[in-house]
């Protein structure tokens, strides 16, 4: 007698649905980077598809939950598609959580600078600006309160460099860091003061926030100033302050390295041997005693 085949237990629809829902999660998180940092679309516009992308992974996780009870119940299949959904839209929610935690606990402030009485002033970059983006000029002594409290780390940086030699280790560092440069001027002492105005891209979107970096100094010492403030939003989730920390920082120790190699190479240079002539002028042979010349 042939064998009766059971018939496998079906799917939960709640757990295939999760997995889809899921799935379309990543693709529009992706669609909308992508479009964001090619140009494609607006900044605006990408920020909303990528909310509604984030949504559709909450929606996935619900789905995948509610099936976990469906599943017990009624003995389906479709375990491993729900847990599936869970993690996927645990991972793409996990970075907009950590930065809904930042927003949270920093102040809603998009200007950081660490001059905030005479913070450096926007030129290339103003022309740049419009309507739909945040104003050029600072935001004021508002603004300068809140980033004390939150940023107190924020300080000029003083060398004991001429200001020349700080304006080139930073313009190398800015071109180390890819930053799209706008304008750079070399510091004139008691003429000008140097200024590099830049614009760098976050990491994950690729949305262009503006630099100036502004270098006053004499022929023995300098301080560097720097302002880095986001073109979109009124929350920069502390990403301004750390781009400022981060390049002081980097800054400072690229001119310190530079001061020691220099300081190895003296005593190199004291301790190193004359170097010989080549050709040596030849003296006049003495007269041997009793020739005719020593008799004269």
């Amino acid at each position: 007698m042939a064998r009766r085949r059971l018939p496998d237990e079906p799917y939960s629809k709640l757990a295939i649905w999760s997995r889809r829902l899921a799935l379309f999660s990543v693709a529009a998180v992706v669609i909308a980077i992508v479009a964001v940092r090619a140009g494609l679309v607006e900044v605006l516009p990408g920020i909303a598809t990528l909310g509604g992308a984030l949504s559709f992974a909450v929606l996935a996780i619900l789905l995948a939950l509610m099936s976990f009870v469906t599943i017990w119940r009624q003995g389906l299949r479709g375990l491993g598609y729900s847990v599936i959904a869970i993690v996927v839209g645990a991972l793409l929610l996990a970075y907009p959580a950590y930065l809904g935690y930042q927003a949270y606990n920093l102040p809603p402030i998009y200007d950081i600078t660490t001059d905030v009485l005479d913070p450096p002033g926007y030129d290339a970059v103003r022309r740049l600006r419009s309507r739909n983006t945040n104003p050029a000029q600072y935001a004021g002594l508002y603004a300068a309160e809140q980033q004390r409290e939150a940023y107190p780390q924020i300080t000029p940086l003083e060398l004991s460099v001429p200001g020349k030699t700080a304006y080139d280790h930073a313009l190398a560092l800015v071109n180390k860091r890819r930053w799209l440069i706008l304008d750079a001027r070399e510091p004139l002492p008691k003429r000008r003061d140097g200024r590099i105005e830049a614009v760098a891209r976050t990491p994950i979107m690729g949305f262009r926030d503006d630099i100036v970096i502004r270098i006053r100094g004499t022929e023995e010492d300098a301080r560097v100033d720097m302002r880095s403030s986001s073109r979109y939003g009124f929350h920069d989730l502390g990403s301004n302050a750390s781009r400022i920390r981060a390049f002081l920082d980097a800054l400072e120790r690229e001119i310190e390295a530079t001061l020691e190699r220099e300081e190895r190479r003296r005593p190199l240079e004291k301790k190193a041997p004359p170097p010989k002539s080549k050709s040596q002028p030849k003296s006049a042979p003495k007269s041997p005693q009793g020739s005719p010349q020593a008799k004269r």
